[in-house]
């Protein structure tokens, strides 16, 4: 058996099961890496979707929040010089005009923003970036009916492409050699396009994901879909942390934890009152959740103790014993394992970010 060596203390790291790990990725201590910037330019046509545009935005900006690095960076351009008017009236100054952008393929990725009023006429300057761009391996992307102007650029022939159902009819007649699909939202290679809002978000996302990894565009779809709608005989829930496929047993023990976090419940008390036995929930749980009940149960208090630390100016030691935590040395201990941080320093830095 080997010794540990006197005056070493061991530092012990635990790590979220997956329901758990995606809603906290973004305040998991890191260690500082490098990475690749990945740089997005939006070109913003007149009247375009000022909903599309930042939800595509606020994307990048959340997965930069939860990797805890600038991997992207975006600018925008217009098509001529001074403000572009978005389909609210609102207007924004772009970074750029398209005089002063000298190639698109400077840009790891080239998005157009479209709207219900934008003009669909070729830019022929525009249309000439973006086809050198496809030639290039650029990403490449089309928001609302964004999407035309890369066909007028030739780079969807022979593939599919999502756009608005307004502007079917058009695309159908003057683009016959692309594949228009009835779908919210297309991704494939190097190509990405979306109908609408609400799909822009679920665009944005696997752009993200073939970006970055898995785990990290689950953590940024956690963020922004936590209120996307539900089927009409569904009971609204606001964040039910599991995923829809858990069974019935789970979920309702899942509700019985969130309801008693401040006194929890042993886990055979959950099993008796859901008339079950404890081995058969915690086969459940380790099928559904890959953790055990009693982590899980700890994991949640957690969670709902770093909701407390951030958002409220309750003290750690009523933090503590609001979320079934017998004194507040073993607080800190459990809640350091899993954010590799002490409540102190967590709230500490997020006092001066």
């Amino acid at each position: 058996m080997a010794l540990k060596p006197q005056g070493m203390v061991m530092k012990i790291i635990r790590k979220f099961s997956a329901p758990m790990r995606d809603t906290n990725q973004c305040f998991i201590a890191k260690e500082k890496t490098t990475c690749k910037q990945t740089s997005v330019l939006f070109v913003v046509l007149e009247h375009f979707s000022l909903m599309s545009f930042t939800c595509a935005v606020d994307c990048l900006v959340t997965s930069n929040l939860v990797e805890g690095s600038t991997r992207f960076t975006f600018a925008t351009v217009g098509l001529g010089n001074g403000e572009v008017l978005s389909d609210l009236g609102v207007g924004i100054t772009p970074d750029h005009s398209l005089d002063e952008v000298k190639a698109l393929q400077e840009f790891d990725a080239v998005i157009v923003c479209g709207g219900y009023r934008t003009s669909l006429n070729e830019n022929s300057q525009l249309s000439k970036l973006i086809a050198l761009s496809g030639k290039c391996r650029t990403i490449l992307g089309g928001i609302w009916n964004g999407a035309i102007f890369l066909a007028h650029a030739g780079v969807l022939d022979g593939n599919q492409y999502a756009l608005h159902p307004d502007n079917h009819a058009y695309a159908k007649e003057r683009f016959p050699r692309s594949v228009l699909s009835s779908s919210s939202y297309v991704g494939h290679e190097n190509i990405f396009t979306s109908s609408g809002a609400s799909s822009t978000l679920d665009m944005m996302l696997a752009l993200v994901q073939k970006i970055t990894s898995l785990p990290n565009s689950n953590a940024v779809r956690e963020i922004l879909s936590c209120d996307r709608s539900i089927p009409k005989n569904s009971t609204p829930q606001l964040h039910t942390y599991l995923p829809d496929s858990a069974p019935t047993i789970v979920k309702e023990a899942n509700l019985l934890m969130v309801s008693n976090l401040d006194e929890p419940l042993y886990v055979e008390d959950i099993a008796r009152y859901l008339k079950i036995s404890r081995r058969k929930l915690e086969r459940l749980f380790k099928t559904h959740i890959q953790a055990s009940p009693s982590k899980y149960y700890l994991e949640l208090r957690l969670t709902y103790a770093r909701q407390l630390l951030l958002q409220s100016e309750d003290s750690i030691s009523a933090i503590a014993a609001s979320t079934g935590f017998c004194s507040t040395t073993h607080f800190s201990r459990c809640f350091k394992e899993f954010f590799s941080v002490s409540p102190t320093a967590m709230r500490s830095q997020a006092a001066t970010n």
